[in-house]
């Protein structure tokens, strides 16, 4: 054809270009002029060739139209099938949980490996045999074919991996391998699973993990079989342990069977974490404060113990306590058990536990009289053994008393033998002497960081109460009287704290005013959330006090420590069983140099004297002795 449309152009004896008004001459003016004008333009195609590009168009264009006719509407269903199920897929590849330790890097928390029985849903459901399948799976595991089947039914819009059977032995694994190799739907595959070391020990620390819920799969980007930390420092920094999946793209066909593995992304583990808890102390405060408990008739305690230099965690204990590891092995009936426990093992204590401070107040309480000049420290202040309330007419109305006959006190007297009657009138007033307020007392304790949350990295801490008129009024519409703020005073009527709280204003005395937040992190930044401006010989008055304790008061027992401790009693009524009282014991030591601030309660422990003095004792004496 392109030999054949030669004889179409004009052979050309001039090199130089067409003019304008040559292109425009019409047919009569071409033929009017000369011949060498008209060898420069070309002539017309004739009409045969261009019909005949015309038909050629025509019939490719319904080839075309045929071919598309029947690629879409004869064989749609056919080419959509295909599309849909030949196809990369995108498989996720579980990332490793990070390593929690403790701050000798001693591994608390730990992955260990586990054989899986994978399905992907999806495919798996279109196999015409699939039913028969499941039998033989079933058998195999043990398990019944409608557990399976549910798993399957539930899961089907899934088309990666889920789990259908969960750290399954080696013999069941080598087996399931062998008698379903070749379906690729289909596998067994080595994940990790957590593994908690001395789960009871370090589980209200530490938390627990939990499958995923739908919702969290829907609405967060997890995957099916994805594991999240639901409480402790597992769900505290979740995002920084749990790591990010990798990826697996696969080719399948349309019966879903993996074709080739394209490329694959591999996952990032998630970050390990130092905690600041020493473990070895850990184990010892659980183990004396276990050991004591057996001699009591109660089994609810907790303890704390932290650096006051910087607000780090270095034990932390509740009691009763519970084995994270269940929550992963999925023991439905211990976990029933546990949500069903009068006791309430799932409860940390230590800060969420709310209760009333009882003498562990009276500290906080001097150094508030002393820095409004309520009273001079060596002033002296008889003690009968109560303080009674006269009406107008001169008649007794209310007696109020003390746990003992103490004659006459002054300050560090009083916090060495906590006078209740010494703390009564500062607190609200007594006679002659003027007494601080309610209003005053709770913005000291507030300055102290009680009736709020500490801020430690932990969930669901409680925040305690610190009551005064407005809140009476609110809640129980009545009016305050001065009973009520001798009651706050020392430590009763509706003021409640946590063991965490009592710990962190103890420091703060122990350090001379500094209020840090509490930290399990060892390596975070230590963060100061107030500097209380008291003076500095008040501080050093108060901790005269409480060293007077050990010495010559209420917890002489630990005189026979290596080292000089100062420390607080108190004993707490409670409204709902008043046959017994909880057992309060707060210490720093060394007194020179604090390093280290101890807090033990033991609820209704003040049954048998001197128990959790004797839990801090013990302590103490491993941490400075080893």
């Amino acid at each position: 054809m392109w030999i054949k449309s030669n004889k179409y152009k004009i052979k050309r004896k001039f090199s130089e270009d067409i003019e304008t008004e040559e292109i425009l001459l019409d047919s009569k003016k071409l033929k009017d002029s000369p011949e060498s004008e008209r060898e420069k333009i070309e002539k017309p195609i004739k009409e045969k060739v261009l019909g005949f590009f015309l038909i050629f168009t025509i019939i490719i264009l319904i080839i075309l139209t045929i071919k598309s006719f029947d690629l879409q509407i004869l064989k749609g269903d056919y080419w959509k099938n295909l599309a849909e199920n030949n196809r990369i897929r995108s498989y996720p590849i579980e990332p490793l949980r990070g390593i929690i330790y403790d701050r000798n890097k001693i591994p608390l928390a730990i992955n260990v490996p586990k054989l899986d029985l994978m399905i992907v849903p999806f495919d798996f459901k279109k196999k015409s045999d699939y039913k028969i399948i499941i039998k033989k799976m079933a058998k195999i595991l043990n398990i019944s074919e409608d557990t399976i089947n549910t798993k399957i039914e539930e899961n089907i819009e899934f088309a990666y991996p889920i789990i259908i059977a969960e750290d399954i032995e080696n013999s069941k694994a080598i087996l399931l391998e062998s008698e379903f190799s070749d379906i690729s739907e289909i596998k067994i595959q080595k994940n990790s699973k957590r593994e908690y070391q001395d789960g009871l020990i370090f589980a209200h620390i530490l938390g627990y993990l939990g499958k995923v819920t739908m919702k969290e799969v829907k609405n967060e980007g997890y995957f099916l079989d994805d594991y999240i930390g639901r409480t402790g420092i597992e769900q505290t920094y979740n995002q920084q342990l749990k790591g990010v999946h990798g990826k697996e793209l696969t080719e399948i066909n349309n019966l879903g069977q993996t074709q080739k593995i394209l490329a694959t992304k591999q996952p990032i583990e998630g970050e390990n974490l130092t905690l600041s808890i020493d473990s070895k102390l850990q184990k010892i405060l659980y183990q004396s404060l276990k050991s004591k408990l057996s001699q009591l008739s109660t089994s609810r305690a907790a303890a704390v113990a932290m650096d006051p230099r910087n607000g780090k965690i270095l034990a932390l204990v509740s009691l009763p306590s519970f084995d994270n590891n269940n929550f992963i092995k999925g023991d439905a009936t211990y976990i029933n058990n546990l949500f069903h426990n009068n006791n309430f093992p799932l409860i940390n204590r230590v800060i969420s536990g709310g209760y009333p401070s009882g003498s562990t107040i009276k500290p906080m309480l001097a150094l508030a009289a002393l820095q409004e000049n309520i009273i001079n420290p060596l002033k002296t202040i008889n003690c009968p053994g109560y303080i009674n309330l006269y009406n107008e007419s001169g008649k007794i109305y209310w007696t109020f008393k003390d746990w003992s006959i103490h004659g006459t006190v002054n300050m560090i007297k009083a916090i060495a033998e906590s006078c209740d009657v010494y703390f009564y009138t500062i607190g609200g007033g007594y006679g002659n002497q003027q007494g601080l307020g309610i209003d005053r007392i709770k913005n000291y304790l507030e300055l102290f960081g009680w009736g709020q949350k500490t801020g430690i990295d932990l969930p669901e801490e409680k925040t305690g109460l610190i009551p005064d008129e407005i809140w009476k009024k609110e809640n129980k519409n009545e009016k305050w009287y001065i009973g009520d703020t001798y009651n706050t005073s020392i430590g009763q009527g509706d003021v409640t704290i946590s063991p965490l709280q009592l710990a962190l204003a103890i420091s703060a005395i122990a350090n001379n005013g500094t209020l840090y937040e509490p930290q399990l992190l060892q390596n975070s930044k230590p963060e100061i959330i107030r500097k209380i401006s008291i003076k500095q010989e008040y501080f050093d008055i108060v901790k005269q006090g409480m060293r007077e304790t050990i010495v010559s008061g209420s917890a002489t027992s630990l005189n026979n420590l290596s080292v000089h401790v100062a420390g607080k009693t108190g004993t707490a009524e409670t409204f709902k069983n008043k046959t017994y009282a909880h057992s309060w014991f707060t210490a720093f030591a060394p007194y020179e140099n604090p390093e280290i601030v101890i807090v033990v309660l033991i609820e209704n422990g003040a049954e048998i004297g001197g128990m959790s003095v004797a839990v801090a004792k013990e302590t103490l004496n491993w941490y400075f002795t080893k």
